[in-house]
């Protein structure tokens, strides 16, 4: 047997787009719209579409809520949606994505400093809202304009914070749920860090942010129970002195009811002892009477070896279904390089110290002028002592064993005589200005064949050389002619 109320709540709460909306309409008798009906309703500009979400006494409560007057006048409900007016409720919200797009790219093109998060039209298609965001005043009168004369509808601005926009996007939270603040969230409370610190959470701004860019509004939910627990702890224990030394506050485990010290000389990487309350109230007032405590260690109720956990982790308990347990990886250990020694690579460090003799020794005897041809010598030479020490026997069993034994070192050269110097040539007898084939250059210097002319090439003014040959060579006839 049912029984209705005596004086119903004729006030309902009705939804729009999902949720993103919400306000309070009346719902006339006749028109026998209950929870969850699609319903047409009645606004200033024409008639909307909408969800009925709350109805009866939960309408009264959410009104206090809100603090929205309950003999207040509301707009009415008309009737229930029929098929036609879903099918244009539809075909107004493909629109909006289209007309956001365009309306952001109008935006741009005016440079306005504001960013169009949503648009919603209504029901009918006769209006048309658009939802921005912006850090300060934005004069939007020609861009009403625009919007006017490109999509036909009325126009109308809206400015929202950070935080509606994300309720309106919608999206997906760390903890893998929907959004607060697009389900049931409908205030939004100031979060500060002190929410943070309170939690003894670590103050980093990518973990403690939401997809808003704010603070999550999560950090508020479990505040007023940390702030309980706080209140048992004392105040002025921050530093306890012992005759050890200065132990100060590292840490503190608010539900079990332990504070953890550290010693000063360690500089937080000792032992940290973990005091209960009772007796961090004990030991202060024992240091107020001027009586120091030997050391904490005698205290403690559980020894922390600093920071690394040592315990073994469990094994047996596998929070994977497939069964399959991850192993921790170990520590690679970096291999140390084995030095060399100077004779195991065929006595390289033997073989240099005759060459540098016969350097020295060649150097000392060849007078000013150094051959090209003995540094050409010496270059070759040291290359095949490189290969020789770099190369490897081919082969196994004997030819290994062999190649591990050391080499001899090869004897020294013996120096080589010194060359006999050249005998100093001939000065060439200037060429008469009158004679054939020849311009009237003039006398030139001796020698200057050998810096100019190199294997009859060009010189460095880009003449030919007129002489032919290099240096060394005999002079050209006195007729030259071809």
């Amino acid at each position: 047997m049912d029984i209705e109320d005596v004086d119903p709540f004729q006030v309902v709460e009705v939804s729009f787009k999902n949720g993103s909306r919400k306000a309070f309409f009346f719902n006339q008798p006749y028109t026998r719209a209950s929870t969850g009906d699609m319903v047409v309703v009645d606004t200033q500009t024409g008639c909307d579409v909408g969800r009925i979400s709350l109805s009866g006494e939960l309408v009264r409560l959410q009104m206090r809520r809100k603090r929205v007057p309950v003999d207040g006048y509301f707009p009415k409900v008309i009737r229930k949606a029929n098929e036609r007016d879903l099918e244009k409720l539809d075909e107004v919200r493909v629109l909006e994505k289209e007309t956001m797009v365009r309306a952001r790219a109008i935006a741009r093109t005016l440079n306005l400093n504001m960013k169009i998060g949503d648009v919603e039209y209504q029901g009918d298609g006769k209006k048309a809202t658009f939802y921005y965001t912006a850090d300060g005043r934005v004069d939007f009168r020609e861009l009403i304009r625009q919007f006017a004369r490109d999509f036909k509808v009325k126009i109308e601005m809206r400015q929202i914070g950070a935080r509606q926009e994300a309720s309106r996007v919608g999206g997906l939270g760390p903890c893998g749920r929907e959004l607060c603040c697009s389900t049931w969230l409908t205030s939004y409370k100031t979060v500060g860090t002190a929410a943070a610190r309170y939690q003894n959470l670590a103050i980093n701004q990518a973990k403690l942010s939401g997809q808003c860019g704010r603070l999550k509004c999560c950090l508020n939910y479990e505040l007023d129970t940390y702030m309980e627990a706080l209140s048992s702890f004392p105040d002025d224990a921050d530093k306890l002195k012992t005759k050890e030394g200065m132990a100060v506050l590292v840490k503190s485990d608010i539900f079990k009811g332990l504070m953890y010290y550290g010693y000063e000389k360690d500089r937080g990487r000792g032992a940290l002892f973990a005091l209960a309350i009772a007796q961090v109230r004990s030991v202060r007032d024992a240091i107020k009477k001027g009586e120091l405590p030997e050391s904490l260690a005698s205290l403690a109720v559980v020894t922390d070896t600093s920071a690394v956990d040592d315990d073994e982790p469990d094994y047996n308990q596998s929070s994977d279904l497939s069964g399959v347990i991850e192993l921790p990886m170990d520590e690679r250990k970096k291999k140390k390089k084995k030095k060399k020694k100077p004779g195991e690579r065929g006595g390289e460090g033997q073989a240099r110290e005759p060459r540098q003799e016969n350097k020295s020794a060649d150097g000392g005897q060849s007078g000013e002028k150094k051959e090209g041809g003995g540094n050409r010598d010496r270059n070759r030479d040291r290359g095949r002592d490189r290969n020789r020490g770099d190369r490897r026997p081919s082969g196994d069993g004997d030819a290994q064993a062999k190649s591990q034994e050391p080499r001899e070192p090869r004897p020294p050269r013996e120096p080589r005589e010194p060359r006999e110097p050249k005998e100093p040539r001939e000065p060439r007898e200037p060429r008469q200005p009158g004679q054939e084939g020849d311009a009237p250059t003039g006398e030139r210097r001796e020698g200057s064949g050998n810096r100019r002319g190199g294997r009859g090439g060009k010189n460095r003014r880009g003449g030919k050389n007129r002489g032919g040959g290099g240096g060394g060579g005999t002079p050209p006839p006195s007729g030259g002619g071809e």
